[in-house]
């Protein structure tokens, strides 16, 4: 039979197994939701199908999940237990991530609280009938309460920093092809719009923040503050340096193809000054495993059969 720590191995492995296929199930449904209903809207434009009322429609269950961890969110939010500053930052912590909704900062809390609830209980059961001491049967469930109550932060970090990946990575394709639509003759607004056109097949994200931008350019009559906002939202300084671009140019009449061009060729070479630091770092990473796993073995290729031979002639 399997020991107690064997046991709970496999069971804290089952737990996360599970918590990885429910989450991607998810996202899996929802994206299908979102696709299936913007799929009925193109075809209701189009006057394919007529537009039924909804109301009988099943609500699947991702979709309950979630709005029951955002109201338990929203619940603490009003309840006066978060200060506005940090709910403030919260959100634009969230928006730096990607991940934006009236609900978003509800659905963080929702899902810290029910980690913390949920983990130390799960983890109670599973060691309750084991013969161990009482300090470490408290310790070990309090221990993975408090890794619930930071897991949710650990997981937009770790959102974040793929998200302002794709974006740096796809701003210079972006900014070659505003150089276009500006020769072509385009405005700014019409060159944002054409540009978050262009990019939703290779960069979704950065398709989604021009769009934001795009908007704001439409609805706000300053433009200054809408490119200010794109500098903001993301956090990026390459961000921020391309709202400063597109602001002086239009303040200062500058033309707008050359400061673009000269924005991506620099935004290009400190990508490509990036990859030569990274390559150059690889000799010195490399030297603690070349010393561990490779010299041991070459020793033993080299030195092996004299060895051998010494201790033939010694016997």
């Amino acid at each position: 039979m399997m020991d107690t720590a064997t046991r709970f191995a496999l069971l804290c492995g089952a737990l996360l197994l599970l918590s990885a296929m429910c989450m991607a199930a998810l996202l899996l449904l929802r994206d299908m939701r979102g696709r299936e209903r913007y799929g009925d809207r193109v075809r209701q434009i189009h006057g394919e199908i007529r537009a039924v009322a909804t109301g009988n429609e099943p609500v699947p269950i991702g979709e309950i999940l979630s709005r029951a961890i955002s109201n338990a969110g929203r619940g603490i939010l009003t309840s006066g237990l978060v200060p506005a500053a940090t709910r403030g930052q919260l959100e634009e912590m969230l928006r730096g991530a990607g991940i934006r909704g009236d609900n978003a900062v509800g659905v963080f809390f929702g899902a810290k609280m029910l980690a913390l609830i949920l983990l130390p209980l799960l983890t109670w059961l599973a060691i309750r009938d084991n013969n161990w001491s009482g300090l470490l049967t408290t310790f070990i469930p309090a221990a993975t309460g408090v890794l619930g109550l930071v897991l949710p932060d650990m997981i937009v970090k770790k959102m974040r920093k793929r998200y302002t990946a794709r974006l740096e990575k796809g701003l210079p394709d972006a900014l070659d092809m505003m150089v276009i639509c500006a020769q072509a003759g385009l405005g700014l607004g019409p060159a944002v719009i054409r540009v978050a056109e262009e990019m939703k097949e290779s960069y979704r994200d950065l398709s989604v923040e021009f769009s934001l931008t795009a908007n704001e350019l439409n609805m706000m009559a300053d433009t200054r503050i809408a490119l200010h906002n794109l500098g903001q939202r993301t956090g990026l300084e390459a961000f921020r340096r391309l709202a400063m671009t597109l602001i002086q140019t239009i303040q200062y009449g500058t033309p707008l193809t050359d400061a673009l061009r000269t924005l991506s060729a620099e935004m290009r070479q400190e990508a490509l000054t990036a990859f030569e630091e990274s390559a150059a770092r690889l000799p010195t990473m490399l030297t603690l495993p070349l010393i561990i796993f490779i010299l041991p073995c070459v020793f033993l290729i080299a030195g092996g059969p004299a060895i051998i031979q010494v201790m033939h002639s010694l016997g």
